[in-house]
């Protein structure tokens, strides 16, 4: 049996034993939260990618449909218009790592199985579902292609979500909740070694509730399937900053990657690649040095 920290997607894997992986943002949208519009011109968005890749982001992932909360959904014909042209330059000259060390892996932001299917024709990696197989073709699709595929914690849709805030234990119903779409996927014939789980923060999730899944990640974890966390620049760090707008969240969206990495999460999806290399480097160091049974004091 493979380490449960090997991720295989398609014919490359990441061992995530060895190092977290860093997954960069590249938004080929017209209004996402952060950064809509300023990579939805191809020539931008493949510069972008090969950029993150030159700063160590060991994937890229592409979305071509904004799922910010109230966000309308985007036909799956538009997302392979503004998405193809991104993957076929990655796929005639990935982006590459520094110091010689590879390409970055190319992922997909998507809710369909169409799109899914198109941009797995086109050369990617990785489909990164945010409703973690609502579409009912999805798992088929990943399944046939050997992907590897981000399950990721939701309810309702992004115009709906946060009205779906209501949780008796926010960390013991997405965890139960997970199970369950780790289950339609492995019905679908999605093998363990090809997914990873999301908690989803801040996606029907009020502020209080995104920190407590942070604070409790250990929990989520011990799922068994590598943790993905991506908290970059989201709201609820505004909250907590002072009403800071979201270019101005570096230091918060640090902060929540470095704590989700020393609880246990081995993937961070980040806008900002170069400085959550660094501080995840240090992160993950401290998690190795922790003792195997929690620190003890002195008689």
């Amino acid at each position: 049996m493979s380490s449960p920290l090997l991720w295989r997607c398609r014919d490359r894997a990441l061992d995530l034993s060895v190092r977290t992986a860093v997954m960069g943002i590249v938004n080929v949208t017209p209004d996402s939260f952060s950064d809509g519009g300023r990579w939805l011109d191809p020539a931008a968005a493949i510069a972008r990618c090969r950029e993150l890749a030159a700063e160590g982001a060991d994937l890229i992932d592409l979305g071509a449909e904004s799922t910010r909360p109230g966000a309308v959904a985007v036909s799956a014909d538009e997302q392979v218009r503004r998405l193809e042209p991104v993957l076929r330059a990655l796929a005639a000259e990935p982006a590459r790592l520094p110091d010689g060390a590879g390409t970055a892996l190319v992922s997909v932001d998507t809710r369909s199985a169409a799109v899914a299917r198109r941009a797995l024709e086109l050369g990617a990696h990785v489909i990164n579902d945010v409703s973690a197989l609502d579409d009912p073709a999805m798992g088929a699709v990943v399944a046939a292609s050997g992907a590897g595929l981000v399950l990721m914690h939701m309810r309702g849709t992004p115009e709906t979500m946060q009205t779906r805030t209501a949780y008796a234990d926010v960390v013991a119903e997405v965890a139960a909740e997970l199970r369950e779409r780790v289950a339609r996927a492995s019905a679908a014939g999605v093998a363990d070694d090809r997914i990873v789980l999301d908690p989803g923060i801040g996606f029907a999730k009020a502020a209080e509730q995104s920190l407590e899944l942070l604070a409790r990640t250990a929990e989520l974890v011990a799922l068994g399937f590598p943790l993905l966390v991506g908290a970059s620049r989201k709201s609820f760090l505004s909250r907590l900053l002072g009403g800071l707008p979201a270019d101005q969240r570096l230091e918060g969206s640090l902060a929540a990657a470095t704590l989700a990495v020393v609880e246990g999460a081995r993937i961070v999806r980040v806008h900002d690649v170069a400085a959550t290399v660094r501080a995840v480097r240090v992160a993950e160091a401290v998690r190795e040095a922790r003792p195997a049974r929690g620190p003890s004091l002195p008689a």
